[in-house]
């Protein structure tokens, strides 16, 4: 588990394929599933006990854009600082695995694998990630594919 926030800018070079980062403890709570779900997802199983347990959840359960925010959070917080990163262009692949359910404790894994150097931009390069959300039982919640772009340290 990363213990700290890295310090030295990551550039599209430094970033391998294979490379593997796990960090986060987010503690998930009830009082944020339904603020969420309130303002984007009001749905009546995110909003509350009863409405979860008349469906297939069993409970309370956040929405799966509650799970994919704290991803990001988790993923922002231990960004290298300054970042060379440059956004998204998108997320090839998104999936809900299991609900999340408050008292959870979530905890990210993010993989390279791939990176392409622009032709257009020969300042950037585009890394292919697969991030992994696991919950306190080492359970898959959530994964999905982004593309990160990267500035280059040297081009030429």
């Amino acid at each position: 588990m990363k213990d700290s926030i890295m310090t030295e800018t990551q550039y599209f070079e430094d970033l391998e394929v294979g490379h593997v980062d796990e960090y986060g403890e987010y503690e998930v709570t009830a009082e944020e599933i339904i603020e969420f779900a309130s303002k984007y997802d009001p749905q009546p199983f995110h909003l509350s006990e009863e409405a979860g347990k008349a469906m297939i959840f069993g409970g309370l359960c956040a929405s799966g854009w509650h799970t994919c925010s704290m991803a990001m959070r988790m993923l922002v917080d231990n960004m290298p600082s300054p970042s060379a990163s440059l956004g998204s262009p998108g997320v090839d692949e998104l999936r809900w695995l299991k609900p999340v359910f408050p008292g959870d404790w979530l905890r990210v894994k993010s993989t390279v694998i791939d990176k392409r150097q622009s032709r257009s931009r020969p300042d950037m390069g585009s890394v292919f990630m697969s991030n992994e959300v696991f919950n306190q039982h080492g359970d898959v919640v959530l994964s999905f594919r982004p593309i990160v772009m990267y500035r280059r340290r040297s081009h030429g």
